[in-house]
């Protein structure tokens, strides 16, 4: 009995014979087999499941052509580069950031560090004046201003831009990872899948070809006339044993074939493109993100652009401020000291002392006041002219003086401010004792009306203690008032008598103070014998014990300029000072020259130096110098 049935592996559309038997790996494998099964002529075992991969694919392409997950189905290997260079990318601007803010704060340190170093602090009676020093601390107070709105800059890039895109990069990071393990979950899944279809189309195969085999035995014993009944029909049975075999392998290999061609469907219809869509929507999210840090990153610095832009409003202000005739002015009020310019030299007469002929009767042309050997004629070789001109000197170096209680040590302009100032301060805090006067009184009115919230007689002692200070102050006050109307006084009849003063500087010179510009070198007053208008103050002795005793060494006495009346007794301890009591009427002879002491004669012709604060002085018109 003959019977040809043929390649067995014919009996399977689709597999592609014994050619097929060197099958290679991975997806490009299963795809070439999906690929073989759908241009199988026969058709008999074309998969329907492959028609609905197509049509899916294609519905998926219409749908979206932009898509990572149909466009990009097999570049997963670029996907998770191109993945992680977005990570670095965003990074690496998240380091660009924090960079830009540390040199923010850098530059806002430095800034204030600067202000700090040309404005430093300084005690009241530092304070600038001058509207170009107010001006530039103005403007150190903008550029104060200007380096804490570099701070709030670099504040803002520091929490909504850098602190973001650190706890965002966390975030992508840990997403991406999840998507590529799911991804690589799937390609693992889907390779073992196709390891089952090849080990049973191997098995497929190696099956048909042993059913080949024995259908060759089978054939040529039953072609052989020697071979015996039972060898053929061993060998018969071997062959349907064989075809059996071939046919079951057969029916589990096409089942294996549409279990994968399913799974790969899945696979590169819904498994890769749900995790491709997922990476592209997380990478358009890092996209997104970045526009909007970058956003931030802008809106930080235009936020504070108005504040800066009144800082510089400000510096410009204070630059417009700076007035040259105030400044000046200021100048002047600062070091005018209220006296009047030096009034002239007295002719020094060397030859009075030279012996005259019988014939010579003339007398000398000489002042009185010269040949009698007053202070305008002396001349005293350890008090040589060059210290009076050094004590002129309006741009020399001025030595510290004492500092006494009235200001008398300062120039009467000067003095009047300090006394002005002092009274000013002075009312201020009699001001604050009579606040905390009146709040005390108002409590103990309410302990007296409820005792139970205190005892009235608490207060009594802080009360009392209250009003010591206000009488304290209010003596205070009235000692600096009497000082500062002496000297505005003082400064009115200096205005008045300046023009007689200018009309009889001819006078005889040795009894004029030939000295009339202020200096606060004590040592010096005491030093130069043409000083006449400084007598010792109290508490300070003289050095020089015969300096008075020759100012009143002139044969005629000096003329009377004015009378005034002591309005306080004065002991007059220290010397070349004059002993008065309270209501006596004493000669004026020489006017106060700005060192608040006046010298007058009694009507017994004692003469010497009373304090100005202490008399009332009423000068004759045209008397001076008569």
């Amino acid at each position: 009995m003959r019977v040809f049935l043929g390649p067995l592996w014919s009996r399977a559309p689709g597999l592609g014979g014994p050619a097929d038997s060197g099958g290679g790996g991975g997806v490009s494998v299963c795809r070439q087999t999906v690929s073989q099964e759908h241009r199988s002529p026969s058709g008999g075992l074309e998969s329907q499941s492959g028609e609905n991969c197509v049509q899916h694919g294609r519905t998926q392409k219409e749908e979206s052509d932009m898509s990572w997950g149909t466009e990009l189905w097999d570049q997963f290997e670029n996907l998770d580069k191109h993945t992680q260079w977005g990570i670095d990318f965003l990074e690496r601007y998240a380091k660009f950031v924090k960079e830009r803010l540390d040199i923010e704060q850098t530059y806002a340190k430095q800034l204030r560090n600067l202000v700090k170093k040309y404005c430093p602090k300084r005690s009241k009676d530092e304070e600038p004046r001058f509207t170009s020093c107010l001006s530039f601390y103005s403007i150190l107070n903008e550029l104060n201003d200007y380096a804490g709105q570099r701070e709030v800059v670099a504040e803002d890039m520091a929490h909504k831009v850098y602190g973001e895109l650190m706890r965002y990069s966390q975030d992508l990071k840990s997403e991406r990872k999840h998507h590529l393990q799911e991804g690589r979950k799937a390609q693992q899944y889907l390779d073992h899948c196709w390891k089952q279809m090849d080990n049973s189309k191997r098995k497929f195969e190696r099956e048909c070809k042993e059913a080949e085999k024995s259908q060759v035995t089978y054939e040529r014993l039953d072609n052989d006339i020697n071979a015996t009944k039972s060898e053929v029909e061993k060998a018969k049975a071997q062959f349907y044993l064989r075809t059996h075999m071939a046919d079951e392998s057969k029916n589990e290999y096409a089942a294996q074939l549409q279990n994968f061609n399913a799974e790969q469907w899945k696979h590169f219809n819904n498994a890769i493109p749900h995790i491709f869509k997922n990476l592209q929507d997380m990478d358009q999210r890092r996209t997104v993100k970045l526009g909007e840090t970058y956003r931030s990153f802008a809106e930080a610095e235009r936020r504070v652009i108005p504040i800066i832009s009144k800082c510089l409003e400000g510096m410009v202000s204070a630059a417009k401020a700076v007035d040259e005739r105030r400044d000046s002015s200021i100048v002047v009020e600062s070091f005018k000291s209220g006296f009047d310019p030096p009034g002239d030299f007295p002719f020094e007469d060397f030859s009075q002392n030279l012996s005259r002929t019988g014939s010579d009767g003339t007398i000398s042309n000489t002042p009185k006041g010269d040949r009698d050997g007053t202070p305008g004629s002396r001349s005293d070789p350890k008090h040589p002219m060059s210290r009076t001109k050094n004590k002129l000197w309006l741009f020399g170096k001025k030595p510290k003086a004492p500092s006494l209680e009235d200001f008398s040590h300062l120039p009467p302009e000067q003095r009047r401010k300090r006394l002005q100032q002092r009274i000013d301060e002075l009312s201020k805090e009699l001001q604050k004792e009579m606040d905390q006067r009146d709040a005390l009184n108002k409590m103990k009115d309410v302990y007296e009306k409820n005792p139970q919230m205190g005892d009235p007689s608490s207060l009594q002692p802080k009360i009392s203690e209250t009003i010591c200070n206000m009488e304290k102050l209010r003596s205070e006050i009235h000692k600096n008032e009497t000082w500062l109307s002496e000297v505005e006084g003082k400064q009115s009849s200096r205005g008045d008598r300046r023009h007689s003063a200018d009309n009889h500087h001819h006078a005889p010179q040795g009894r004029e103070s030939p000295e009339g510009s202020y200096t606060d070198d004590t040592s010096q007053e005491h030093q130069t014998p043409h000083r006449r208008t400084s007598p010792p103050q109290p508490g300070h002795p003289n050095p020089d014990p015969h300096e008075f005793d020759d100012e009143f060494d002139d044969d005629d006495p000096l003329p009377v300029i004015g009378h005034c009346k002591a309005l306080y007794s004065f002991d007059g301890q220290n010397e070349g000072t004059l002993v008065m009591a309270e209501d006596e009427v004493l000669y004026i002879i020489e006017e106060d020259k700005g060192d608040g002491w006046t010298r007058a004669r009694k009507q017994s012709g004692e003469e010497g130096y009373v304090p100005t604060s202490y008399v009332e002085i009423t000068l004759e018109k045209n008397s001076k110098g008569s």
